[in-house]
């Protein structure tokens, strides 16, 4: 491998990708105040929380992904100069974010009654119903909010996401503050507090990237002739064929996660509660990989539209050669950190609760240096899956993604966490397995497809 080759494009994929990554870092930052603030109140209520998120992840994991099929497609039609075609894209984009915000809050909505049956303890549950409620209707700002960002980020304007999540956490965090504590006017509202704050803030968020983009000059045009009665079956059909495979993709990932909360909870309270602080660190972290695959997503659907197949490979091995940097830097930090992370998300001053706060600690110390081994597959995994999908190819990836997680990743899981003394520890070797098959054989895929174009192209 000439290093040389891939490594000058890493400040174009860099300008790309490190607005995205802030982006991404400022929602998942998000959940983690929540987490944090919920956190100090005590071990249950950040248990109650984690279970309730677990719902509201899976619906969101099927609308991200679902929204993602805007990109490839709008980078496409840029490259090809057709800003018709464009703009049927986003408008079709939207309306069906929108309709799938509305189907998946009320899905969540009435779910409710589900947690029942997932044998968590009664304390957890009691705090988790309300909770759950409130923060499932912030799905639909949040969904449609993607519309408009994965349109942007096939424009390669990947500074309007960064800015209107960065600013959301500002709004966010001041209304926790209020909402949570009591300060001010507001009354003191606890756990839920947090949900409230996330749900105001999202509509924030949605109404910031709209005003962003419809009020620049270049963006205007695209707003032209929109109506939710004017729907193009050529268009709708492509977007969710994208779509789907790329929704259930995300849903097969974050699931696996969910499942890990579930399996964690079924242990004891203490190790749902250490295993949502582990992932709330290790997702932090994968949004840096995440930011990559979507540059992955922009470029490689560019360069498709371009037909220019060799600087496609180029770019995305890039890509590639990028996540493992990053992703072996967080691993080191992992290891050396690891016993202090977890002192972040846990309230050592409620001395009736030391001993349990203690033992959350403990566990999850361990769980972040799993985190540590897993974050190489992790982070390559995610970056193949966007230059799969700038490829349009998410039907296969979505197989290989359902047998790594589902056939091989979550049995270990089950087997490691609940049968032997391994326990939570245990869960997570399970999400180590399942990840490092999917960046395996997804990283097989995108070689042999971009070899077949660059071969099929010369002929």
């Amino acid at each position: 491998m000439q290093l040389s080759k891939y490594s000058k494009e890493f400040k174009f994929n860099l300008q790309l990708a490190i607005p995205v990554i802030l982006g991404m870092l400022g929602h998942t930052l998000v959940g983690i105040v929540d987490n944090v603030m919920v956190g100090h109140i005590g071990a249950t209520e950040l248990a109650a929380a984690s279970l309730a998120n677990s719902f509201v992840f899976i619906a969101m994991s099927l609308g991200i992904g679902f929204s993602t099929a805007i990109t490839p497609l709008i980078a496409e039609a840029d490259a090809e100069k057709n800003l018709e075609k464009e703009r049927t894209i986003f408008h079709h984009g939207l309306k069906l974010c929108a309709l799938l915000g509305v189907f998946l809050f009320t899905l969540i909505y009435f779910s409710n009654p589900l947690l029942d049956s997932m044998g968590q303890p009664k304390a957890v549950l009691a705090l988790a119903k309300p909770f759950l409620n409130v923060l499932a209707f912030s799905l639909i700002p949040l969904i449609l909010f993607q519309g408009y960002k994965q349109f942007a980020d096939g424009k390669q304007q990947t500074k309007i996401g960064m800015w209107a999540n960065l600013y959301t956490n500002v709004v966010h965090i001041l209304l926790n503050i209020v909402l949570i504590y009591g300060w001010w006017i507001f009354p003191k509202m606890g756990m839920l507090g947090a949900a409230y704050g996330t749900v105001i803030s999202r509509f924030f968020m949605l109404g910031f990237i709209h005003f962003s983009l419809k009020n620049k000059s270049r963006f205007a045009v695209y707003f032209h002739h929109f109506s939710f009665s004017n729907f193009n079956k050529k268009i709708v059909n492509r977007i969710v064929n994208l779509g789907l495979p790329s929704g259930f993709q995300m849903f097969f990932e974050v699931a696996l996660f969910t499942g890990a909360v579930w399996l964690c909870g079924r242990i004891n309270t203490e190790s749902q509660a250490a295993n949502q602080i582990a992932l709330s660190i290790a997702t932090f972290t994968f949004m840096f990989v995440s930011g990559l695959g979507v540059a992955g997503m922009v470029r490689v659907g560019n360069l498709k539209g371009q037909r220019d197949f060799v600087g496609l490979q180029v770019a995305a091995r890039s890509l590639f050669l990028l996540a493992i940097i990053v992703q072996t830097i967080f691993a080191l930090l992992f290891v050396v950190f690891h016993n202090y992370l977890p002192d972040l998300f846990v309230n050592f001053n409620e001395i009736s609760v030391t001993a349990n706060v203690s033992e959350v600690v403990s566990i999850a110390s361990n769980l972040i240096l799993i985190a540590a081994v897993f974050q190489l597959s992790d982070g390559l995994q995610v970056v193949v899956l966007g230059a799969l999908r700038g490829l349009q190819d998410v039907k296969i990836p979505m197989y290989i993604t359902f047998t790594a997680y589902w056939l091989v990743g979550f049995p270990i899981s089950i087997y490691l966490g609940l049968f032997t003394h391994l326990k939570a520890v245990g869960v997570w070797i399970g999400l180590l397995a399942g990840l490092t098959f999917a960046a395996l054989f997804l990283y097989i895929r995108f070689s042999y497809l971009s070899k077949k174009l660059i071969e099929n192209n010369i002929i």
